[in-house]
């Protein structure tokens, strides 16, 4: 009777510390979800004044594993499995920001960017060929004229070449140095003055690329007081001037007869650009005239209203992704546009240093889209995008997360006071 009563007890002492064991091994494996959860917290809430932070959550999950307590096929939950959840996809406040380079977006996009992997001789960064995703668009200009955040990532667009005046269709670090060139702005309009002697009349006028173009007018005598001006191109592309005999002032254009002072001029098509062509005013001698008291005629001459000097000032940001040089003659000249880049599965993007992310097989291909289409979003400028960390929320889960963490511990000592107990029995 007492050998049965001995085995009964080390069944008993066998089953009570398989169970004693599975809750000790379930409680560990709360405090380390719970510890998870707590380093998830912390994080949002240190990163509650970081610019284009994205707050994460703390996922859980039992978990089922084979155990001695399982009988006729069944499986019981003896753990707990925490991970972590991103929220790319939350939209942060947009806030004015004194830095006028800066940029936040609204929407789903993420700007381009690259980090430096050196520098070479003259300190220029040496860029990596990794691509990078972010919501930070804190922009500055470096010393090298590039736009950098404040994460030191270096912002990519599409910039102008400097030669055909296009956009390229790939995207590079955006570079604005101090150094860069004025472009002669569009000639529209030119302006004659002299007087005629039969000669062409030559003039620099420039297209809409900056390049400079040669534009000739032709002048042929019809009699003593009327001669026509022509494009030497094409010949029906002209008007015919009439000039007040004694004054030697336009009297008329094409034969219409205008108030003294209306404008006289016309228009030039073709090659190398369409343009008016001022000749002066009616009754005026300031522009184009005749000789009349006998003596040589000056020739006539032509300037544009190109404007051909601008020294840099800076750069300026636009809503459509335009980044704009500026220059002291008050002009601004496209330099690249920025583009943004979604993604399928925004949540999937692999997190990185610096509020930055690379792409993976779960978040899809990158999609580049100019700003405002295809759920891109908008820009605003001199903006940034706070972090989107609900420091309130996160401090209340904090206490939920140290009293579970706490009640873990109570569970891991109580077992152990019952393993000590079990333990006895038979002693």
């Amino acid at each position: 009777m007492l050998g049965h009563t001995t085995r009964s007890l080390f069944h008993v002492r066998e089953y009570a510390m398989s169970s004693i064991i599975n809750a000790v091994h379930t409680a560990v494996s709360g405090l380390n979800s719970q510890s998870h959860a707590f380093s998830d917290l912390s994080n949002n809430i240190a990163n509650s004044q970081t610019n284009g932070y994205k707050a994460s959550t703390t996922s859980f999950e039992d978990y089922v594993t084979n155990n001695s307590l399982a009988s006729d096929g069944e499986s019981l939950s003896d753990s707990v499995v925490a991970t972590t959840r991103q929220h790319n996809d939350n939209q942060g406040m947009v806030t004015t920001s004194t830095n006028s380079t800066a940029l936040a977006i609204s929407g789903n996009g993420f700007f381009n960017v690259v980090q430096a992997t050196g520098q070479s001789n003259d300190s220029t960064p040496v860029l990596g060929t990794q691509q990078y995703y972010t919501r930070n668009g804190d922009f500055s200009q470096d010393k090298n004229g590039y736009l950098v955040n404040t994460s030191g990532y270096y912002l990519e667009g599409y910039n102008v070449n400097a030669s055909t005046g296009t956009l390229s269709t790939t995207l590079n670090p955006i570079q604005v140095p101090s150094t860069i060139k004025f472009q002669p702005t569009e000639s529209t309009k030119l302006t004659l003055t002299g007087q005629i002697d039969g000669k062409p009349t030559s003039a620099t006028a420039y297209d809409s690329k900056g390049n400079a173009q040669t534009v000739s007018l032709n002048w042929t005598q019809v009699d003593a007081t009327t001669w026509t001006v022509s494009n030497p191109n094409d010949a029906t592309n002209s008007a015919t001037v009439k000039f007040d005999s004694s004054t030697g002032a336009i009297a008329s254009v094409n034969g219409q007869t205008q108030a003294s002072g209306s404008t006289a001029s016309f228009e030039y098509d073709g090659a190398p650009q369409d343009m008016t062509v001022s000749l002066g005013t009616i009754g005026g001698t300031s522009g184009v005239s005749l000789a009349t008291d006998g003596s040589t005629p000056t020739g006539v001459t032509g300037v544009s209203d190109s404007v051909t000097t601008g020294t840099f000032s800076g750069i300026s940001m636009q809503t459509d992704g335009s980044v704009m040089a500026t220059f002291d003659n008050g002009y601004s000249q496209l330099v690249a546009k920025i583009p943004l880049t979604t993604f399928a599965d925004p949540n999937s993007l692999s997190p990185q240093n610096g509020q930055a992310y690379t792409a993976t097989s779960q978040s899809g291909t990158p999609q580049i889209n100019a700003v405002n289409t295809n759920g891109a979003g908008t820009l605003s400028t001199a903006s940034v995008e706070e972090s989107t960390t609900d420091l309130t929320g996160d401090l209340s889960k904090l206490i939920v997360a140290q009293q579970a963490y706490g009640a873990n511990t109570k569970v891991v000592s109580t077992a152990d006071q019952l393993l000590q107990t079990t333990l006895a029995m038979i002693q």
